[in-house]
């Protein structure tokens, strides 16, 4: 019995003391884990640590320059079209055909648009989700900022008005329409639901851009103008200041008074992916991303310049209006980033994230690109306005109350979707019988 009992009464000895020192090391780990908590907390405090800290300041991977490539080139099979780009510039110095350029230099920019927002989004895991929402829509506009930057060079403002009208339309339309309607067809039996608050005070920012470009239009309509010729492009470019002011407004808004909204957001899609058990962890490096930002902004720059000089030649020799052109195609290529990344929020129930994406970007076009393109032009000596005619005007305004209106209860489902997908329709087709009274391109 005693024999028994030793080697019993050992057993619970070192059962004890194990116990006692895992209790031991797991308060250490604890400080050390409060300590880790509390320095990060500070950082955050201090605007210079994202959330996402603990989720991703320790996991950035470190690639060899082939895999870094294998990445982001060779993993996507939209890149299959990556070699149209070289085509283009081949064709363009071979074969005199403006229509063949054109389309060649369109297919060749989609997969780089597209990469662009990939590798913003890689950039975004580490800058946190209110910067990288901002990263997001920057990025995700710059190929149109670099085709309206070319076309103004070369004195085409009507092809640049009409390119940053298109993609404002295409945006809130077909990209927010596409969104809508798939996120309502996998999530079919209930009602998806958004920020109410952030979809008002965004309306209320796209319908102060429209006030800025629909002034000079009116003024020159009804031939009020104090100069004639000049007054108009006078309000334009101090409209344009104007703009500019707002939307740095917004940005401090959106980065300081209200990242906690912002924040919250994100953080509620993040445990979402914790409940679906998807990994989402950063596939390249902080400078790996960098450096392919740098890399597709230069190619997409410079298919831009091919893309611009074929437009006129391609509306000849294909027979369709520049308006269609500009309105429809260019945009919808510009936007590749955005439908991919709203669709794809909308399918895993991240609506905020989808209308971030649609609704971000097209106020980031309105209040600063176009503006933006207005000092640009100014600064060139290109009397780049913001008077989009009447007709271009009408459908901007049309579509922002229209917008405005399915926001406004705070949910979305497919037909709501459809039915913003049958008004870019309308528009598309609007467009493909409308003749531009002001036809030249060099204004």
């Amino acid at each position: 019995m005693s024999h028994c009992k030793v080697p019993a009464l050992i057993e619970a000895q070192v059962e004890m003391g194990s116990v006692n020192e895992l209790e031991h090391k797991s308060l250490f780990r604890r400080e050390e884990d409060v300590s880790t908590q509390a320095k990060a907390a500070s950082l955050m405090e201090q605007g210079s640590l994202s959330p996402s800290f603990h989720e991703h300041a320790t996991k950035s991977p470190k690639n060899s320059v082939v895999k870094s490539i294998k990445i982001v080139i060779l993993s996507n099979k939209l890149n299959l079209l990556l070699p149209f780009g070289p085509l283009a510039i081949l064709v363009h110095y071979m074969v005199d055909s403006k229509g063949w350029v054109f389309l060649l230099s369109l297919i060749g920019i989609t997969p780089l648009a597209e990469r662009l927002g990939y590798a913003t989004e890689q950039l975004a895991f580490y800058t946190g989700p209110t910067v990288g929402g901002l990263l997001n829509a920057t990025f995700g506009n710059v190929t149109e900022l670099i085709i309206s930057i070319f076309a103004l060079k070369n004195g085409m403002i009507r092809v640049v008005q009409q390119t940053l009208l298109g993609s404002i339309l295409s945006n809130m339309l077909l990209v927010l329409g596409c969104a809508f309607f798939c996120g309502g067809l996998v999530f079919h039996q209930k009602d998806q639901v958004f920020d109410k608050g952030i979809a008002v005070v965004n309306s209320g920012l796209l319908l102060m851009a429209v006030m800025g470009i629909l002034f000079p239009a009116v003024l020159y309509y009804t031939h009020s103008e104090v100069h004639t010729g000049s007054s108009e492009l006078a309000l334009s470019r101090f409209s344009s200041c104007i703009m500019l002011i707002a939307y740095a407004a917004y940005l401090f808004f959106q980065l300081k008074s209200q990242s906690s909204s912002y924040s919250r957001l994100e953080e509620e899609a993040n445990q979402n992916e914790e409940a679906s058990g998807e990994d989402e962890d950063p596939e390249i490096s902080k400078w790996e991303a960098i450096i392919w930002l740098s890399i597709l902004t230069a190619w997409v720059s410079l298919l831009s310049g091919y893309l611009v000089d074929a437009i006129e030649g391609a509306s000849v020799s294909w027979n369709i209006p520049i308006a269609f052109i500009s309105v429809i195609l260019l945009p919808i290529v510009g936007n590749a980033a955005e439908h991919a990344g709203a669709i794809m929020f909308a399918m895993k129930d991240k609506l905020d994230l989808s209308l971030g994406v649609a609704i971000g970007s097209s106020i980031q076009i309105s209040m600063f690109v176009v503006p933006f393109c207005v000092v640009i032009g100014w600064m060139m000596g290109e009397q780049m306005d913001l008077n989009f005619q009447l007709f271009e005007t009408a459908m901007l305004f049309i579509t922002v109350i229209v917008v405005a209106f399915f926001l406004q209860e705070g949910t979305s489902n497919y037909f709501k979707g459809l039915m913003l997908i049958l008004c870019y329709l309308i528009v598309a087709a609007s467009f493909f019988v409308h003749e531009d009274p002001h036809q030249g391109l060099f204004v």
